[in-house]
């Protein structure tokens, strides 16, 4: 499902609230935090309530506080398009933009391997040198591998990948 950039900030607004406050927060609260127009906001509420992304409570401490299913969507709501993931390199962690990971060859495991774009530099990267990327958002997926190419005018590296695994979930 795709939300608009303003439904996204006023989910992102009552997931925030909910997670320091345990609370409920009205919409004129919301509307404070998003700087919109308290009518924009109920409209947009009305418009999350019937994706079931929140639920409105009523009485004096009510207000709207997010469903399960608002934090998948915001998982999934990507403005644009890149992920803050852990780069291991050189026994060193460091956090990195990941813009994209493409499976060139997945049709045989001794032949898989991935692209990695990231939105940095990628100077200090070797040939041979072995890294590991993740977990992503979503599937939380960790791809490790050996460098073979460094494209240095696109920030990407390709991987012979060794290593891939998501957690098992039924």
């Amino acid at each position: 499902m795709e939300l608009t950039d303003r439904q996204t900030d006023v989910l992102e607004c009552i997931v925030n609230h909910y997670q320091t406050e345990e609370s409920p927060i009205s919409g004129d609260a919301i509307a404070d935090a998003v700087d919109c127009h308290p009518g924009t906001v109920r409209s947009d509420l009305q418009g999350l309530s019937a994706l079931e992304l929140v639920e409105g409570i009523t009485g004096p401490k009510g207000g709207y506080k997010p469903t399960a299913d608002a934090y998948r969507a915001l998982d999934d709501q990507s403005r644009d398009g890149t992920a803050d993931l852990t780069l291991a390199h050189d026994y060193a962690r460091t956090d990195v933009t990941v813009t994209e990971i493409d499976f060139t060859a997945v049709n045989h495991p001794e032949q898989c391997r991935a692209r990695v774009a990231f939105a940095d530099s990628i100077d200090g990267f070797g040939t041979g040198d072995p890294i590991l990327v993740g977990p992503t958002p979503n599937t939380a997926l960790v791809v490790g591998g050996e460098i073979e190419t460094i494209d240095h005018e696109a920030n990407e590296l390709e991987l012979d990948v060794g290593r891939l695994e998501a957690p098992l979930t039924t």
